[in-house]
C-alpha cells in the first residue's frame, strides 16, 4: 500500500505540483483509504518527503551511472549531456525538486530539507569532478556549474533542449578558461549555443 501511495502521489504531484493535488486525489488514484495514508506517511507534508526522497534516490543513480563510464577528469562536463538526455526525454516536465522548492515556503519542510541535501550533493560532486579536471579553484567554478545545471533545466522546461545544449557550450567554455585540463579536448568539440 505504501509503494501504490507513493506511485500515485510521484505521477500527480510531478505532473500537477504538490499544492494543487491534494489527499483525495491521491487516495483515489491509489485506490487507497485515508487510513493507509496516516498510517504510512502521517501527513501530506510526509507524502511529499517521500516523493521528494524517492525522485532524489532515482537522480542520484541516473547521475552516477551516467558518469560512470569515464574519467573523473571529464564527468563535470558529462553531467551536461546527462540533461540534455533528460529534457529530451517525453516526460521531462521539469525539475521536480526545483518546482517543490517553488510551492512550499517553509525552509524547514522536510522536502525543502531533502532538496538543499541535494544541491549540497550535487555541488559536492562538482567541486570532486572540477578538482579531477585540474581546475584550481574548483569551489568557485563547481558553484558555477550547478547554476549553469539550474538554469539549463528551468529554460528547457520552456524552450526545449537547445538550452540544455547551451548550457553544456557554456560548461565546456568555462572550464577551458579555468585550465580544466582535458576538458579542453571535448569542449572543441562542442556545437555553438542555439544549435
Amino acid at each position: 500500500m505504501r509503494d501504490r501511495l507513493l506511485e500515485a502521489a510521484d505521477r500527480l504531484f510531478y505532473a500537477e505540483g504538490t499544492r494543487a493535488v491534494g489527499i483525495d486525489r491521491v487516495l483515489a488514484e491509489a485506490e487507497a483509504a485515508k487510513a493507509s495514508l496516516y498510517s504510512h506517511f502521517g501527513c501530506k507534508d510526509e507524502l511529499v518527503a517521500a516523493y521528494v526522497q524517492q525522485r532524489i534516490a532515482s537522480a542520484r543513480a541516473s547521475i552516477e551511472a551516467f558518469v560512470a563510464p569515464i574519467p573523473p577528469c571529464e564527468r563535470a562536463l558529462r553531467i551536461f549531456d546527462w540533461i540534455v538526455a533528460w529534457v529530451e526525454s517525453p516526460d521531462f516536465m521539469g525539475c521536480p525538486l526545483q518546482r517543490v522548492v517553488g510551492e512550499v515556503a517553509d525552509a524547514r519542510h522536510p522536502a525543502r530539507v531533502l532538496a538543499a541535501d541535494q544541491r549540497d550533493w550535487l555541488r559536492a560532486r562538482f567541486v570532486e569532478w572540477v578538482k579531477a579536471a585540474g581546475v584550481a579553484n574548483a569551489p568557485q567554478v563547481a558553484t558555477a556549474l550547478l547554476v549553469l545545471f539550474d538554469g539549463a533545466v528551468i529554460a528547457s522546461v520552456q524552450d526545449g533542449p537547445r538550452r540544455a545544449r547551451d548550457a553544456r557550450w557554456a560548461a565546456g567554455a568555462l572550464l577551458q578558461a579555468a585550465g580544466g585540463g582535458r576538458a579542453e579536448a571535448r569542449t572543441s568539440k562542442l556545437r555553438k549555443p542555439g544549435r
